[in-house]
C-alpha cells in the first residue's frame, strides 16, 4: 500500500531534483548549488530517496512534539487560572497577568494559542462579522421620504463651501426636493421642506439620521417633549410621522438588551425565546417612545433603567447581602497579599507593607 505524506515546498523543491537526478537529467553537483547544499548532503538524499521514495525526504520530527514545549501541568495552571479570573481579558493582558500575579513564565503566542484552543478567545478572523440585511423600500411614492444633506464645495473656487439638502423618494428613488443652504439648520429645512410640501403633499413619515435638528439627546431641554426637537414639532403638527433612530442590538439568553442606558427586558414568550442571541431593530421615535421590532415584528418589552440599582455616593444602604459582598472582597485582597508574599520577585519592602496593611485590617 502507498504511503502518503505531505510535503513542505522546499521537500517538493528537493523531490523535483531527486527525480530529475534519477532520470539522469542532472548531477550531484549541480543539483547542489540548485539546492543551496554541499554534494554529500545530496548524495545522502539521494541514498534515501531510492530506498524510501517522498516519504524519506519528509522531516522526521513532523507531527511530534516539540522539545521545548511546555509541561501540560503548567498548560493546565494557565488555562485555569485565565477561565477562573480572566476570561473576559485578551490573551495579551492575561499573560501580564499571569507573569505578574502568578509566576508563570510562557510566551503572549503560546498562551493565544492555548485560550483558542480551549475556546476562552476567539481571533478576529473567526469572528461572526455583523450582518446587514437588505431593507425592502416601500410600496407606494410619497410613503417614505429619506431626507440628507451634504456639505461640498458645490460651485469650486467660484463661491462658499455649502451644504445640499436633499429629499429622496424611498420607492421611486426619485429627487424630490434639493435646496443648498449655508449649514444643516432648522430653518433651512424647514424652509427646505415648505417647498417639499407646496409640490407634492405630505408624505406618510420621514426618514433621517441622528442630526439635531431631527432628535434631541438632551430631554429635558426638548421642544415639545420628550426627545422633540422644533422641527419634529412642527411635523408633529402637520400629521406626519417623524424621523425614527434605527440601531441594532444583540439579545443576551436572558431576553434583555442595553439601549441608551436603559435596561430593555423582551417579553417571555415561546416566540421570543428563539430570538437568543440574534440582533434585533431598536426604534426610537421622536417622541421618546422606543419600539422594539425583529423581522417586521413588534416585539413586547418593559424598561428597566440602569441607574435605579445605582447606590449615589455618601447614602446609607441597608442591604442584606452587603456584609457578604464586602466579606468575598476581603477574601480575594487576602489571597492576592498571600500570592505577591510568595512571589520571589515582588521585592522585600512592598512585602513589609503589605504586612502591615494586613495587621491594620486584622
Amino acid at each position: 500500500m502507498t504511503e502518503h505524506v505531505t510535503l513542505s515546498h522546499e521537500e517538493l523543491d528537493r523531490l523535483r531534483i531527486m527525480t530529475r537526478i534519477v532520470e539522469r537529467r542532472l548531477t550531484q553537483r549541480r543539483a547542489a548549488e540548485l539546492l543551496g547544499l554541499t554534494e554529500r548532503q545530496i548524495r545522502r538524499l539521494y541514498r534515501t530517496f531510492k530506498a524510501h521514495g517522498a516519504v524519506g525526504l519528509a522531516s522526521a520530527k513532523r507531527g511530534k512534539p516539540s522539545n521545548r514545549r511546555l509541561p501540560q501541568k503548567i498548560r493546565c495552571r494557565a488555562l485555569e487560572l485565565v477561565r477562573a479570573r480572566y476570561s473576559d481579558f485578551g490573551p495579551t493582558l492575561a499573560h501580564e497577568k499571569l507573569t505578574e500575579q502568578h509566576g508563570l513564565k510562557l510566551s503572549v503566542e503560546t498562551l493565544r494559542g492555548w485560550m483558542i484552543e480551549d475556546g476562552i478567545w476567539l481571533p478576529r478572523a473567526r469572528r461572526m462579522q455583523r450582518s446587514y440585511p437588505p431593507r425592502e423600500r416601500r410600496a407606494c411614492r410619497g410613503e417614505l421620504v429619506q431626507i440628507d444633506g451634504c456639505e461640498h464645495a458645490w460651485f469650486e473656487d467660484r463661491g462658499p463651501s455649502c451644504t445640499l439638502l436633499v429629499y429622496v423618494d424611498d420607492a421611486t428613488g426619485s429627487l424630490m426636493e434639493l435646496r443648498f443652504a449655508e449649514s444643516e439648520s432648522t430653518f433651512d429645512y424647514f424652509a427646505a421642506t415648505r417647498s417639499y410640501l407646496a409640490q407634492h403633499g405630505k408624505p406618510v413619515a420621514f426618514y433621517s439620521d441622528r442630526l439635531s435638528v431631527f432628535h434631541v439627546s438632551k430631554r429635558d431641554q426638548a421642544a415639545g417633549g420628550k426627545g422633540l426637537s422644533q422641527f419634529g414639532r412642527a411635523m408633529t403638527e402637520l400629521n406626519i410621522e417623524i424621523f425614527t433612530i434605527q440601531e441594532d442590538r444583540r439579545v443576551s439568553d436572558n431576553l434583555t438588551l442595553n439601549y441608551k442606558r436603559v435596561l430593555f427586558v423582551i417579553e417571555d414568550t415561546d416566540q421570543n425565546r428563539r430570538l437568543r442571541r440574534h440582533r434585533l431593530s431598536v426604534h426610537e421615535h421622536a417622541d421618546g417612545t422606543i419600539t422594539i421590532h425583529h423581522a417586521g415584528r413588534v416585539l413586547g418589552h418593559h424598561a428597566h433603567p440602569k441607574d435605579q440599582a445605582r447606590i449615589t455616593q455618601g447614602a446609607i444602604v441597608g442591604n442584606k447581602r452587603l456584609a457578604d459582598t464586602l466579606e468575598w472582597i476581603a477574601a480575594q485582597q487576602r489571597q492576592r497579599d498571600l500570592e505577591r508574599l510568595a512571589n520571589p520577585k515582588v521585592p522585600l519592602r512592598e512585602k513589609k507593607r503589605i504586612r502591615m496593611a494586613a495587621d491594620l485590617m486584622a
